[in-house]
């Protein structure tokens, strides 16, 4: 039987002397020479004659792309992919957390806006704008410099040796590039801005210290000496703010402080008749802050004194169910509330560590998990080394986080039965905040993330307390000087030593903006490069 013969190959299409000029350009500003080699490859190759004669082959592309200025073209594209994937983004985002967060709610009517207020549309235009303004400037302050340092131009580093200096530095292209941030102002100034901006001010504060410690300038610290030491002074902070400004203070990190806080703000009993009242948390907070003002009372006990016509100041009879019952023994008012079956405020914080800690290891044994689990390769090669690092990390954050929120709130207790009454009433909360962020040194060695996401958190509740309190006021803009500077400083130090620059996404990441490709320096090897 006589083998088939296999099937004959199309005819070469012709090649097209002239393209399109729109045709050109959509090419130009959507696709690579070699991505289109691909593109050719697999996909148009193997569609109709009619778009296999229309298509121009990949030689005549790559001759296109040589002819014109190929950087600008791939700055154009990273921009519009740049704006076609968030915006992408933002919009499943949004239906996700619709659709996750608000089952059995009703919907919530959203104002129309038109197209170009939407926020949304605004985020993407004004992170592809700074790509595109990023890598424009970055490329021809680049070639400036260059030019500037050829013989042609001694003449003007004559007639101008301090603009000559600051334009041939090695960092001017760095610094002259950041200005592209600028285009965040295209985003409305709310939330987002601000956290950006005070985002890149505390990275660009954290590689400086890399790079002084690079360079020696610590070399005799002492073996305490970390990033832990911010957590007590934002600690502190945080816990000042959530008790007398909570409308300045972060709403995920207290409701996740109310999660596990489960001996010190009394819920409401089972059997406690659903008709009475029963202070919320939050108005139990409330109540302990009005306590601070009001210099800590005594606890005068309803059991032990019956007749008395005000056990409790005007302000505070909201808590009057869980105080009326209290033990007759305990002394401060405090006290009754946020321990009223137990006198003993050192028992109240053991159970509260026991209590707390097994839900909290819960929580965080799932969260590392998950973020672990990117690195299943190294499990597989060595399961028992991995799942112990991981064991010790979860025992490690779970110590830190039971012991600091328990200090934070048992501190009430501490200061009430050793301090006076009119000794410091309200900066207590700071200082048992500070207590609380001790707990830090725990996780000394792998906690600086957590530290830095602390920090971040305060530095916004305290910009926020200001204003409202009238200690300073805003400047129009001023989140955007603030990104740019710290987004300056952030491409400085790369420029300078790439290895300061802490986490290898956020050096490949620095390496895109600029238009060098998804490229560590401290490797050298592009993601290109390994996958050729």
């Amino acid at each position: 039987m006589a083998s088939a013969e296999p099937y004959p190959s199309p005819p070469p299409s012709p090649v097209p002397s002239r393209v399109d000029p729109i045709l050109r350009n959509v090419l130009r500003y959507t696709v690579s020479a070699k991505e289109y080699k691909t593109l050719h490859d697999y996909l148009i190759t193997r569609s109709p004659p009619a778009v296999r004669k229309r298509a121009p082959p990949p030689a005549r592309v790559n001759s296109i792309a040589r002819a014109s200025d190929e950087h600008n073209a791939a700055a154009i594209r990273a921009s519009l992919r740049v704006f076609i994937a968030s915006q992408t983004g933002l919009q499943i985002w949004d239906q996700l957390t619709a659709r996750i967060f608000g089952r059995g709610k009703p919907p919530k009517k959203k104002p129309r806006t038109s197209v170009f207020r939407s926020p949304n549309l605004r985020l993407s235009l004004s992170l592809s704008l700074i790509l595109l303004l990023h890598r424009v400037l970055f490329r021809f302050l680049t070639r400036l410099r260059g030019n500037l340092a050829t013989k042609d131009a001694d003449p003007f580093r004559r007639r101008n040796p301090r603009i000559a200096r600051a334009l041939t530095s090695r960092l001017a292209p760095a610094a002259g590039a950041s200005l592209a941030g600028f285009a965040l102002g295209v985003y409305p100034a709310d939330q987002l801005r601000l956290t950006i901006a005070i985002y890149f001010a505390t990275r660009a504060a954290e590689y400086s210290y890399n790079l002084f410690e690079k360079e020696g300038w610590f070399r005799n610290k002492p073996t305490w000496w970390g990033s832990w030491m911010m957590m007590p002074l934002a600690t502190g902070q945080l816990l000042h703010a959530f008790v007398f400004d909570r409308d300045c203070f972060p709403k995920a990190y207290g409701d996740f402080i109310l999660s596990y806080t489960p001996n010190y703000l009394q819920r409401r009993p089972a059997a406690y008749p659903p008709s009475l009242p029963w202070p919320e948390p939050h108005t139990i907070v409330d109540s302990l802050a009005t306590m601070s003002r009001l210099n800590w009372p005594p606890f005068i006990s309803p059991m032990l004194f019956p007749n008395n016509p005000s056990p409790l100041p005007s302000a505070l009879t909201s808590i009057s169910p869980i105080t009326s019952p209290a033990h007759p023994s305990i002394p401060h008012l405090s006290c009754a509330l946020l321990h009223p079956s137990n006198p003993s405020c050192a028992k109240t914080f053991l159970t509260y560590v026991l209590t707390a800690f097994p839900p909290l290891a819960k929580f965080f044994t799932l969260v590392f998990t998950v973020f672990s689990l990117p690195r299943y390769r190294s499990y597989l090669s060595s399961p028992f080394k991995e799942v112990n690092l991981l064991a010790k990390r979860v025992l490690r954050m779970t110590l830190f986080i039971t012991m600091a929120i328990g200090t934070s709130w048992g501190s009430i207790c501490f200061f009430a039965n050793a301090f006076p009454r009119h000794f410091l009433p309200t900066q207590r909360w700071f200082l048992g905040g500070f207590l609380g962020g001790l707990w830090g040194f725990l996780e000394r060695k792998g906690g600086r993330s957590n530290f830095l996401y602390s920090v971040r958190m305060s530095i916004d509740s305290t910009w926020k307390v200001g204003k409202k309190r009238g200690w300073w006021s805003g400047i129009k803009g001023g989140d955007l000087g603030v990104f740019v500077m710290g987004l300056m400083v952030i491409n400085m130090i790369y420029e300078r030593d790439a290895s300061a620059v802490q986490g290898s996404m956020v050096r490949k990441g620095l390496g895109f903006l600029r238009g060098e490709g998804l490229m560590d320096r401290t490797i050298g090897t592009s993601e290109e490069e390994k996958k050729m």
